[in-house]
């Protein structure tokens, strides 16, 4: 049987789920992807903690198979801009079709991605294939797309909560991460996300979210 611990979860009345849940939510409502960011810096223990939370996402078989990596660095972040806006162009030029151009039409994106130079921080998330055990035998990992995705979720929230504002960039192939970062062939990038100060004055752009009744389905007992 595996070792167990102690669960230390306090109990909370409803009224204080209620208000917890209420505030949580408020916090969120006001998250928006930015594209317009400051190159003020951010501290980088901001980002270790960030990074630290979402890493205590769940995940398949507790196997946790996800890296980040934080980059500051100009002559990095410039690489990947080059890298991700040829990747774009093509995007744009015609590999996306014209059903998904149009459906991105309302944000006002193209090619052009200078946040990723302006932005004081890129964190690349990538996802671990397989792993190697104490040994050094080769392990499987399973659920990793899900568990992934949800450690991306804890990152974006953790950050937003500290002030942050975050866009989620995915150019379409991302292989070049790999080698940018220098990660190893079993890691699959699945998001590189842009994290700083919103820029002095950002607009974004003017969205609505769905309402209520067309995302919770009730399925209660009578």
């Amino acid at each position: 049987m595996a070792e167990t611990v102690a669960l230390t979860l306090a109990r909370k009345t409803d009224a204080e789920m209620q208000a917890e849940a209420q505030k949580f939510f408020e916090l969120m409502q006001a998250r928006r992807t930015v594209r317009d960011f400051s190159p003020d810096p951010v501290d980088p223990e901001v980002i270790r903690l960030a990074i630290r939370a979402a890493a205590t996402a769940p995940s398949g078989a507790n196997q946790q198979p996800w890296s980040f990596v934080a980059i500051s660095d100009t002559e990095t972040k410039r690489a990947i801009r080059l890298a991700a806006e040829a990747e774009e162009r093509a995007f744009y030029e015609g590999k996306a079709g014209e059903e998904w151009l149009g459906a991105l039409a309302h944000l006002g994106t193209d090619a052009n991605k200078p946040f990723l130079e302006t932005a004081p921080w890129l964190i690349v998330i990538f996802g671990q294939r397989w792993g190697n055990d104490p040994e050094g035998r080769k392990v499987k990992h399973y659920y990793v797309p899900e568990s992934v995705s949800i450690a991306i979720g804890l990152l974006i929230a953790s950050l937003h909560s500290a002030g942050l504002a975050t866009l989620t960039h995915t150019p379409s192939p991302m292989g070049f991460l790999n080698q940018i970062c220098g990660r190893p062939d079993n890691e699959k990038p699945f998001v590189l996300l842009v994290v700083g100060h919103p820029a002095e004055g950002a607009r974004v752009p003017a969205i609505s979210r769905k309402a209520e009744e067309d995302v919770l389905f009730w399925k209660t007992a009578p």
